[in-house]
């Protein structure tokens, strides 16, 4: 069956209209994966002489062990970001007399072919072989593997199960994002210190190596939790939606925006009405709590707003990213009626504009509770702010042309991943190094404000420019439209 699985995604891949999209996408994305399998490489033989250097008054053994926890933390985080859900087209297969586990087996090895499964081998395997087989033995390195390894495991399954659990219900993605809020608070506080403990547990490995079974144990439970969730839901009931009382459907505020108004109202009732763009939408909310990772007092006190940028541009611009990723494949289960109907392009490209200006402006407003941390990331958050609804809306609205993924956003269940390709991942590079860019020139003379100044400017000026911005994008979609029907038919 592992045989007959792949080839049936291997012949959907091939005989799909994207597939050279996707081709394109995914060499894109090869390269940037080769680059980072270097860095992690050169990272790992070079560890002996980097962590003296960056930890010159600790031991260079308890140096490693305290990174490895804060590691995987990270690692944690970045997943939630960007690891994909392993998904098969389940509905094909659930009449015919094949057993659950086979298809549950199907996706859990298929989870574990991430680039996040890959780099840790990269990273710490050299260190244990040329450092920690040497003081303390060859028992005490394979434990050290063995942790390496579960601790991975659990991560790659664990993220696995809440995105899962978090498609059905919101309220575990916030409880997730309240717990890593926590831990990363009181990391920024110096309340904890996950370097001490990750030091602590692994010295304990050390000294009774039968210890590190402990992280093996958590794995292998995380690996069931997440099969039996697969297996209870692994319905196509789980796939229907129930039926939902009908809100109001006026919005007073957007009714002197005129026609571009009510289209951007229809878009409301939307993401009001179905689960998917409304998870998105909130899930946005959750993410102000980064801010705790992005800013640490040390770059605040040094004015290092180059190093803190991302994370301004990321928290501001968050519904901007999210929910514009799937821009017009929102719309996809009705875009030919849209394109039949008598709309105005420009209209229509303007409503998109005013409602990513009405979720930013919320968001902007809403993380201004980080003044209290310092009143310069006021300024750093302005900075964004404009950047996001001066060129942020337009880097989004322009890779929308490119996206014929189709979205079905009536499912609500396991599995429904539809309509990521190769555009969500490559959104992000021109978005986040682009005010980056225009910043690094004024770090390095010294003048963080003016760079500052220099990001607002160019926000600015793209706002002001938002009416030829709308133009250009209508008439390219006006070009794309059919492109973009073919591929919302599949």
């Amino acid at each position: 069956m592992l045989s007959t699985f792949l080839s049936h995604q291997r012949k959907s891949f091939w005989r799909s209209r994207n597939r050279g999209s996707s081709i394109a996408g995914q060499i894109v994305l090869g390269f940037f994966m080769l680059y980072f399998f270097a860095i992690a490489v050169g990272v790992g033989f070079g560890m002996s002489h980097f962590l003296p250097k960056i930890f010159p008054n600790k031991e260079v053994i308890s140096s490693f062990n305290g990174i490895i926890l804060y590691y995987f933390a990270f690692d944690f985080i970045m997943r939630l970001q960007f690891q994909e859900l392993p998904t098969l087209s389940i509905i094909p297969y659930l009449h015919l007399k094949i057993q659950k586990s086979k298809i549950i087996n199907f996706l859990n090895v298929k989870a574990l072919f991430s680039a996040f499964n890959i780099w840790p081998f990269f990273i710490f395997l050299p260190f244990c072989f040329i450092k920690i087989s040497g003081e303390y033995g060859a028992l005490v390195t394979m434990m050290y593997i063995v942790s390496i390894f579960s601790i991975m495991i659990f991560n790659n399954y664990l993220v696995l199960y809440i995105k899962r659990k978090s498609i059905t219900n919101t309220l575990y993605t916030f409880l997730g994002l309240v717990v890593i809020a926590a831990f990363a608070a009181l990391e920024y506080y110096k309340v904890i210190s996950i370097m001490a403990g990750s030091d602590f547990v692994f010295r304990a490995i050390a000294e009774h190596p039968l210890y590190g079974f402990a992280f093996t144990v958590a794995a292998v439970a995380v690996f069931f939790f997440n099969s039996n969730f697969l297996r209870k839901n692994l319905y196509v009931e789980e796939l229907s939606t129930r039926q939902e009382k009908k809100g109001s459907t006026d919005y007073a505020f957007l009714n002197r925006f005129g026609k571009v108004g009510e289209l951007a109202a229809l878009e409301l009732k939307l993401i009001l009405r179905h689960k998917r763009p409304r998870s998105s939408v909130i899930l946005g909310f959750f993410f102000l709590f980064y801010g705790f990772i992005f800013y640490k007092e040390k770059a605040i006190n040094s004015d290092a707003f180059g190093q803190m940028m991302f994370g301004a541009i990321f928290m501001t611009g968050i519904s901007i990213i999210i929910y514009g990723q799937f821009m017009f494949a929102w719309q996809s289960a009705h875009f030919d009626g849209l394109l039949a109907n008598k709309i105005n392009f420009k209209d229509f490209i303007r409503a998109k504009f005013l409602l990513f200006t009405i979720g930013c402006t919320i968001i902007t407003l809403l993380a201004s509770f980080y003044g209290f941390l310092s009143p310069k990331l006021l300024l750093l958050h302005l900075a964004a702010y404009l950047y996001n609804i001066g060129f942020g809306t337009v880097v989004v609205l322009y890779l929308a042309t490119l996206n014929y993924k189709r979205l079905d956003i009536t499912k609500a269940a396991s599995f429904n991943y539809q309509g990521t390709g190769a555009t969500q991942w490559l959104l992000m590079f021109p978005y986040a190094l682009t005010p980056i860019l225009i910043y690094v020139p004024f770090g390095i003379l010294h003048k963080p404000y003016w760079g500052l100044v220099a990001v607002s400017i160019f926000g600015l000026a793209m706002l002001l420019l938002r009416g030829f911005w709308v133009n250009y994008i209508a008439k390219r979609f006006e070009k794309q439209r059919y492109k973009i029907a073919e591929g919302f038919r599949e």
